[in-house]
């Protein structure tokens, strides 16, 4: 039997069933459970359902159309068809889950070298939150896809949410309608270097 590890894949396709509170909060708890820079623990959580989804959908939906006429990413452009296939994906499941940074600081301001490795810091820490509830939501039967595409309506989103600190990512949750196969990865030799 695999692991987690091995097993988790990103879901794209969900089945029409609520899920039970008590799985979402399994899931996040498993996050709080995640190694963080200096014990910061950097992270709050915004479990969104029901009608606060369509407004969440449709907030994001706006910040899509003002990302193709005022770009806060224009470098990025060519992935925007992506991020509107995320909202529809995003549309299907029943609950996403939005990671917001507590101690972040605004995308525009200037950071100073401090600044910016406790930014890195907190950003590494959280991460690892979303990659241990990625493996609990596996764990539990449940699928997931943790989302980047919200830094295309990142101002839209945080207006929305009206918490402190930073959105950094999305996780849809629940119970998959599909088993993609495992995606190609890198082999171990072009990955790692030895120095001894």
């Amino acid at each position: 039997m695999n692991s987690p590890i091995q097993s988790r894949r990103s879901i794209r396709r969900y089945q029409d069933t609520p899920l039970p509170p008590a799985l979402v909060e399994a899931v996040v708890q498993a996050g709080a459970l995640a190694p963080s820079s200096k014990n910061r623990q950097p992270w709050y959580f915004v479990a969104v359902t029901g009608s606060s989804k369509g407004e969440l959908l449709e907030v994001m939906s706006q910040g899509l159309i003002r990302e193709r006429s005022a770009p806060l990413l224009p470098g990025s452009a060519p992935f925007l068809s992506g991020a509107e296939h995320t909202l529809a994906v995003m549309a299907q499941a029943p609950v996403i889950l939005l990671a917001v940074n507590p101690l972040g600081m605004a995308l525009d301001r200037p950071l100073s070298p401090e600044e910016r490795v406790s930014e890195l810091c907190n950003t590494q820490s959280l991460g690892a939150a979303m990659e241990n509830m990625a493996l609990a939501a596996t764990e539990l039967g449940l699928g997931s896809l943790w989302i980047c595409d919200t830094f295309f309506a990142q101002a839209e989103l945080t207006a929305w949410l009206d918490v402190p600190g930073q959105l950094l990512a999305a996780m849809t949750l629940g119970y998959p309608a599909e088993e993609p196969p495992a995606r190609p990865r890198k082999a171990l030799e072009e990955i790692l270097e030895w120095k001894t």
